[in-house]
């Protein structure tokens, strides 16, 4: 069973940083791929930025350019640092994993951004 925890978050002003960071815990294997999905209040959960065990990354479109996404294989810990953030980023953000075909999810963190 593998657990993530996710560290940062918190209320920035727009234009301003955050970085989030996820341990994966509970797997002695590889995580095949990790990420960040945010949720805004009343909208779909949508896909921030993955990375993949073998360093390729995706982003979403409204993110390019302005996230970036990092992973350390040995720790199991994927990072995001967004900057240039804006009001719209506000959001929950979840953290996710995927191994052997199955997904796993982070319990959430705040992420608000004031204009």
């Amino acid at each position: 069973q593998v657990q993530l925890v996710e560290t940062g978050g918190g209320l920035v002003q727009a234009g301003g940083s955050l970085r989030l960071s996820c341990a994966a815990t509970g797997s002695m294997f590889s995580i095949d791929a990790m990420g960040w999905y945010s949720q805004a209040t009343g909208k779909q959960r949508e896909v921030v930025a993955l990375i993949t065990s073998g360093g390729d990354t995706n982003y979403g479109d409204s993110v390019q350019g302005r996230f970036t996404i990092s992973g350390d294989n040995a720790k199991k810990t994927v990072y995001l640092q967004m900057d240039s953030l804006k009001p719209e980023d506000t959001a929950v953000y979840y953290c996710y994993a995927a191994l052997f075909g199955l997904h796993y999810w982070g319990q959430g963190t705040q992420v608000t951004v004031s204009s």
